[in-house]
């Protein structure tokens, strides 16, 4: 529990009873590495309204108030259910002394529906399913007038997934006869709350079975019609790897089901590719504030979905260590400058989730949890399911 950053995942791996040599029957199985540290570095909220009220705000919940700081004691309500684990969070005080927020974290298993299944319906109509169950690992932190949730789940399979639950009082502002601005929405008799956006941005040190590794950009693209594409129905998974910090400004692209893999070259799997994990966007949106807008220069981060850099012990913060006290240009935009190389080496991934809250009647008092986030699957990184 960091009291800048909230709940931090330190060294996951998956201990591999098949090992280096994929024999599960060798005996002697392997923990493997998959990612060294994983948290969210920071996160900014730019509202959308043109109103003395309103334009100014775009706090940066991590970095000026510290999500640490503000994360919830969950020793009372329902935020957990089962056999729980709970760890207290230690927080140093700003004039000295440290408090202690107990049950901090919760950790828990829980059931989630299907793993795998298959019938046999050509045959004989058997049937095999098995139950998926799933590591929660969360904490929630209460900033001002909105509440999130952040979730940490890892599957039997090795997949991991992150999942911000956005909850809590939207801000509203009053509205007379000549109703709402553009920019905002009716939720109750002469209130209505302005459009605004989240953005946070999720730092993971990855080690895929160790350090030396290499992130890829895949797209599937269609073969253009002649040989080899006669029905015109083929197309191609096309993997790039990303050679360098100044190529890493990723966005996300729908049409080609663009998506990243994070592979180890060194070490192959049972096909002959090197093992590798895949990172699977999930709801993300584009920042609506202009370039030359005051929160687009100080959080140049959430212009793209993903940044990739090497990994350094001082460079943890998405929009730099003091984003209070910056006009631009520090945090990511000072790292991809070095232009560091970043085929075979430690690398840093930043993924940034985006979600666009146009606020609707239902908000209001208290909003519904709205979900966002990512998955991380292993990609060959097994050899068999």
């Amino acid at each position: 529990h960091h009291p800048r950053e909230g709940l931090v995942i330190h060294q996951v791996g998956y201990e591999d009873p098949a090992g280096a040599s994929g024999d599960a029957d060798a005996g002697g199985g392997e923990l493997r590495s998959i990612c060294y540290r994983m948290s969210l570095s920071e996160m900014v909220v730019p509202y959308g309204d043109n109103s003395p009220g309103q334009y100014w705000k775009n706090a940066f919940d991590s970095g000026e108030i510290g999500l640490g700081r503000t994360t919830n004691s969950l020793t009372l309500g329902c935020d957990c259910l089962g056999e729980i684990v709970y760890l207290d969070g230690l927080v140093a005080e700003p004039r000295g002394g440290t408090t202690t927020i107990e049950n901090a974290i919760c950790i828990h298993e829980e059931d989630f529906n299907v793993l795998w299944k298959h019938t046999n319906g050509a045959n004989d109509g058997a049937a095999e399913v098995r139950r998926s169950r799933r590591l929660v690992v969360s904490s929630w932190a209460t900033v001002g007038n909105y509440d999130y949730g952040f979730y940490w789940y890892f599957y039997e399979d090795g997949s991991i997934e992150h999942e911000i639950k956005l909850t809590g009082i939207i801000q509203t502002m009053a509205v007379g006869r000549g109703g709402p601005p553009a920019s905002a929405q009716m939720v109750a008799k002469n209130l209505a709350g302005p459009i605004h956006q989240h953005f946070f941005c999720v730092r993971m040190d990855m080690d895929i079975d160790g350090t030396k590794n290499t992130v890829h950009e895949v797209e599937s693209r269609p073969l253009p019609p002649g040989p080899g594409n006669d029905h015109h129905n083929v197309f191609e998974a096309v993997v790039t790897p990303i050679r360098s910090e100044r190529e890493s400004g990723r966005k996300v692209h729908s049409p080609t089901a663009r998506h990243w893999r994070i592979a180890n070259p060194s070490r192959t799997n049972a096909v002959g590719e090197p093992v590798a994990y895949a990172l699977f966007p999930g709801e993300t949106s584009d920042m609506m504030a202009a370039p030359e807008s005051a929160v687009a220069k100080r959080a140049e981060f959430a212009t793209k979905q993903l940044w990739v850099t090497r990994e350094a012990p001082d460079e943890l913060y998405a929009a730099g260590a003091y984003p209070s006290q910056t006009t631009g240009g520090d945090g990511i935009p000072s790292f991809v400058s070095a232009r560091r190389a970043l085929e075979r080496q430690d690398v840093v991934l930043w993924y940034v989730v985006g979600t666009t809250h146009i606020v609707r009647p239902e908000d209001f008092p208290v909003s519904p949890v709205h979900r966002s986030g990512f998955a991380l699957r292993p990609w060959g990184f097994f050899n068999t399911n």
